[in-house]
């Protein structure tokens, strides 16, 4: 290797950890579940997006196995060569049924549908107007968009003012596109998406909603545009399958015409190949789960409301938090991870985040409570918490 370029690197990765910045990756040794082997040691599993604890579900596991028996283990193409299979075609159906949409495409992760959406339906005459907290797959679409960043403003966090001074500073350019998340995920908070819809009315903007967050949480599982009651007056909706439905992949749905223009000259639908057949299946199973099973979304917010309610009782601050994404905020990077190491040490995996996925000084541990955990287990993680942050002086 470079011997300039190893030396930089290990000169990074230094500063990082004198910063408490640097984040080794753990080692998880089973499924996923509401507990897990890390490192050879069983602990109860706080961490993990499987908000529905689909990802380690027998009919998806089932699913996922009869399709490689039937389609085998890849597709070996890109969608627009050979790689487009009938299941494929089968789940883009099934969502825009689920979403009450005319049409859906799907991308291989949520970053890329965004990377790849938002430069695709935009060009130089445009402008793109971003919530200042939303995901850095928003944020890379944007650059990757090309404009100026006059045209890309972005807007104080949740404040209509702001969005609507922007959407009058750019009512010169020929489209405008709002984007925002609908649960954004480090605080857990929810966009105001009727206040939103009614000011792109108002200004003829469209509106773009990232909804990695509350698919599968709100609205019956639909996300926060059901929630609201506005999804017939939202332009794009973005969702993820590596969530809520427990697989891999993010999804594009709206329109028949933008799923036709994205298959078109999206550049990640383009240029990476589809979806294996059992990941296909597997998403497949949990859509049908979700819509057979609303007692899934009840017990996900049963225990977040639990777990949440058992924090405030300690004294800590929880954030803005309106879904079971449950923030601990500590602020010092150093607190932070000490309260993870402490956590780990009781048999409790939760992590910290810390710069650059929040902003400095606002260090916190993101517990995710879900459907996975037995009230014994929160019960267990939550006396785990309070010896803890007691030990160091947080309560």
């Amino acid at each position: 290797m470079n011997k300039t370029l190893d030396s930089w690197l290990g000169e990074q990765i230094e500063t990082l950890t004198e910063q408490e910045l640097y984040r080794p990756l753990l080692d998880l040794q089973s499924a996923q579940g509401g507990t897990v082997t890390v490192n050879g040691r069983r602990v109860i599993n706080l961490s993990s997006n499987n908000y529905l604890g689909l990802a380690n579900h027998p009919a998806l596991k089932a699913a996922a196995i009869a399709a490689i028996d039937k389609w085998g283990a890849g597709a070996g193409a890109v969608r627009t060569i050979i790689g487009t299979m009938s299941i494929h075609q089968e789940l883009e159906e099934r969502i825009a049924a689920f979403k009450h949409v005319e049409a859906a495409i799907v991308f291989q992760s949520g970053f890329t549908a965004n990377a790849g959406t938002i430069p695709t339906i935009t060009s130089k005459d445009d402008a793109i107007i971003s919530d200042e907290l939303n995901h850095a797959s928003i944020i890379d679409g944007c650059r990757l968009a090309g404009l100026p960043s006059s045209q890309r403003p972005v807007y104080r966090h949740k404040d209509m003012g702001s969005l609507e001074e922007a959407l009058q500073q750019t009512q010169q350019y020929a489209k405008r596109l709002i984007i925002t998340d609908g649960v954004f995920s480090m605080d857990g908070d929810i966009a105001p998406l009727r206040e939103i819809v009614d000011l792109a009315e108002q200004y003829d903007a469209a509106v773009m909603v990232d909804d990695a967050h509350g698919s599968g949480v709100l609205g019956g599982g639909r996300g926060t545009a059901y929630h609201f009651n506005v999804h017939d007056r939202i332009d794009i909706q973005l969702g993820t399958l590596s969530k809520a439905i427990g697989v891999m992949g993010g999804y594009i749905a709206g329109s028949a015409r933008l799923r036709d223009w994205l298959t078109q000259r999206a550049r990640p639908f383009l240029f990476s190949t589809a979806h294996p057949p059992a990941v296909v299946a597997a998403v497949i199973a949990a859509i049908d789960l979700m819509e057979s099973d609303p007692t899934l979304t009840e017990r996900l917010w049963t225990n977040a409301r639990w777990w949440q309610a058992g924090l405030k009782e300690l004294g800590l601050d929880i954030g803005a938090t309106e879904t079971p994404i449950t923030p601990i905020m500590v602020g010092d990077e150093a607190t932070a991870q000490a309260l993870q190491r402490g956590l780990m040490d009781e048999g409790v995996l939760a992590l910290a985040v810390v710069f650059p996925t929040v902003p400095r000084g606002k260090a916190r541990i993101r517990t995710m409570p879900n459907v996975s955990h037995t009230q014994d287990e929160l019960a267990q993680a939550l006396e785990a918490v309070k010896r803890v942050t007691q030990k160091l002086g947080i309560i």
